[in-house]
């Protein structure tokens, strides 16, 4: 065992959560134990306690208890098939940033019954300090925008710009029936429920304790008759399973959603996948500017659009949510 550690935050973590930040300096410690960590008050960022997604702010002090010590598995070299697949993903990349458009099925980090996934992937683009890192994550049946940072200052502005909301999100979605309005804003509190693979996020009162604010703006694209409707959603906050929870919650399931149905959503989604794709992202560019980038539909959401008739061309040059500006 190690010794108790005081750390100060770099000017280019600023915005990096508790949890990554940990991982960079001890990558052999899990998820599970950096939780058991903060839940026991282990962990600590300027004398108080913190949870394992506290964003951390730059010349902050961080305790780190006594650590067991175990070096890091070396990860397996990628297979030449490996790196060209990797690389097939890149929809933006320059010297800061690094956009990937993420399979669906394809989870964005590591677990117990998880050995292939994007963070592994990431060797492609070298080792150390060279490796992309995750700016934030994706569900793994959900395809779409992924961005990542490629040195340890451009992602912790990245991450930065989605914690302080600077990321404009925009997601295309198949729900079953026709949401009435067709327009509007959803305000609804959640919180988590379970853990692990089996972890879902429920709709509770503003005033429980386990509350998160999330609020998602929808609006309906097309229709296929009373059946299905092609929605574009915009979270404007960022928590857990949101836009799946809320489309649940509002009557109207994502179709394809193994955690979030009903009934009914199960029966008219068929042999559909998930049907929910990061179809664009707005984010201020770590050197200056911004990135705007848009993502292909994965096979699976082109198998629901074939399946009710829908055309992506006809989103071309529209934005319900023009109005809001990064």
């Amino acid at each position: 065992m190690g010794e108790v550690k005081t750390l100060t935050v770099g000017a280019g973590e600023e915005g990096v959560r508790l949890d990554r930040w940990l991982r960079r300096r001890w990558p052999h410690l899990g998820q599970i134990q950096i939780h058991k960590l903060a839940r026991s008050g282990q962990l600590r960022v300027d004398g108080a306690r913190a949870k394992a997604d506290t964003r951390l702010g730059a010349g902050q002090i961080v305790r780190v208890p006594p650590l067991p010590d175990s070096a890091p598995a070396p990860r397996e070299a990628l297979t030449a098939e490996e790196i060209r697949f990797a690389r097939s993903l890149a929809l933006y990349e320059d010297d800061d940033v690094l956009v990937l458009n993420k399979p669906a099925g394809l989870a964005v980090q590591g677990g117990t019954k998880t050995s292939r996934h994007i963070d592994r992937l990431l060797s492609a683009w070298g080792k150390g300090l060279e490796r992309p890192r995750l700016a934030h994550r994706l569900d793994r049946d959900t395809s779409g925008v992924l961005v990542l940072g490629k040195t340890p200052a451009a992602a912790a502005r990245l991450s930065g710009a989605f914690a302080r909301r600077r990321a404009v999100k925009t997601y295309w979605a198949i729900v079953e029936g026709n949401p009435k309005p067709a327009r509007g804003v959803i305000e609804l509190p959640l919180a988590k429920v379970g853990a692990g693979d089996r972890e879902l996020v429920t709709p509770v009162s503003a005033k429980d304790p386990r509350a998160e604010v999330a609020v998602t703006e929808y609006a309906m694209i097309s229709r296929a008759g009373p059946r299905a409707a092609w929605m574009t959603l915009r979270p404007l906050t960022g928590r857990t399973h949101q836009l799946r929870a809320h489309m649940l919650a509002l009557g109207h399931p994502i179709l394809g959603d193994p955690k979030y149905y009903s009934a009914s959503s199960a029966e008219a989604s068929g042999p559909l996948k998930l049907q929910l794709h990061a179809r664009r992202l707005v984010i201020p560019h770590p050197s200056g500017g911004v990135i705007d980038v848009e993502a292909e539909l994965s096979a699976e959401m082109k198998a629901g659009f074939a399946r009710f008739g829908f055309d992506p061309n006809e989103a071309a040059g529209s934005d319900p949510f023009a109005h809001r500006k990064i």
